[in-house]
């Protein structure tokens, strides 16, 4: 395992320690402090936890060299781990959706929600304070990682903070105003699990994305056009094909050389378009180039 597998883990592993604690305080808060919604926010920290679990086993896979079987390597592996949070974060907004759902509809009837007690409340503000740590700080070692298993586990903490802060809500205002205004909860649980719904959907686009090898933004392609045209002697750029490969990507492209260039001359400039290529866009970039001579005299 390489220094950034090692990185990964190791910022994962404390999220989920931090996942494991929360959960359980939460647990006994909504059981103790009769509060439904905190019950719910504990199991959308379970499915923090969980998904925890699944970056730590994924990203093991992925970190292994290219082999026999897997000739670009492993790096789909950690794609596919953001794409199981995705959904494991859409069914998170799906289950928190119906619950506030049926809370709502039974409080139309003309039914009075229970009144949570103190300890749920406070459960719930020390989640907002835990979790939004917990998503900088994972956030920040996704992107710094090029992880986008991290990034997506780090939008998981998020999701349960905002989890949370819908509880604090229906918490509190229960527990200030009694009676009727227990449906605030119910109401702060529907527009949460929506926003959490937006959110997982992006991820799991983006995860489908380069499950289906979608080639890399615009903006990235002129660039890559535009390091192979810096190299004396290069001409006319085609066919060119990318697509992401976990952590790094794949660069596929066809130039056109003087036909009477020596095969070592040529053999030269096409590693200096790679060494430009991979300084860009990072040394484990695979990059093929197929060489063609010119139509014209150029020179």
């Amino acid at each position: 395992m390489g220094n950034r597998e090692r990185e990964i883990f190791r910022v994962t592993f404390a999220g989920s320690i931090g996942n494991a604690a929360l959960l359980a305080f939460k647990f006994v808060a909504g059981i103790v402090g009769h509060s439904s919604a905190m019950i719910a926010d504990a199991v959308h920290s379970l499915s923090d936890f969980l998904t925890d679990i699944v970056v730590l086993i994924f990203v093991g896979i992925s970190s292994k060299p290219q082999d026999e079987t897997h000739d670009y390597g492993h790096g789909k592996f950690e794609v596919v781990a953001s794409f199981l949070i995705g959904l494991a974060l859409l069914g998170a907004a799906a289950g928190i959706v119906i619950s506030g759902a049926v809370k709502f509809t039974r409080w139309l009837s003309g039914e009075e929600l229970s009144s949570p007690g103190y300890l749920a409340l406070w459960a719930a503000l020390v989640s907002i304070f835990v979790k939004e740590i917990l998503y900088r700080y994972t956030a920040h070692a996704g992107r710094k990682l090029n992880s986008q298993a991290m990034v997506a586990n780090a939008w998981h903490h998020r999701s349960d903070a905002l989890s949370s802060i819908a509880a604090a809500l229906g918490i509190g205002g229960a527990i200030i105003f009694g009676g009727r205004w227990t449906v605030l909860d119910p109401i702060a649980s529907i527009v949460v699990g929506i926003m959490l719904a937006v959110v997982s959907l992006k991820l799991l686009k983006a995860s489908i994305g380069e499950l289906t090898d979608k080639s890399l933004s615009k903006e990235e392609e002129d660039e890559i056009v535009k390091i192979i045209n810096s190299v004396p002697g290069v001409f006319e750029p085609h066919h060119l094909k990318t697509r992401r490969l976990g952590n790094r990507i794949s660069i596929e492209a066809h130039i056109r050389m003087d036909g009477k260039t020596v095969l070592e001359e040529a053999h030269d400039r096409a590693t200096d378009i790679e060494n430009r290529l991979k300084e860009k866009f990072g040394k484990d970039a695979h990059v093929t180039l197929h060489m063609e001579p010119t139509k014209g005299e150029k020179a």
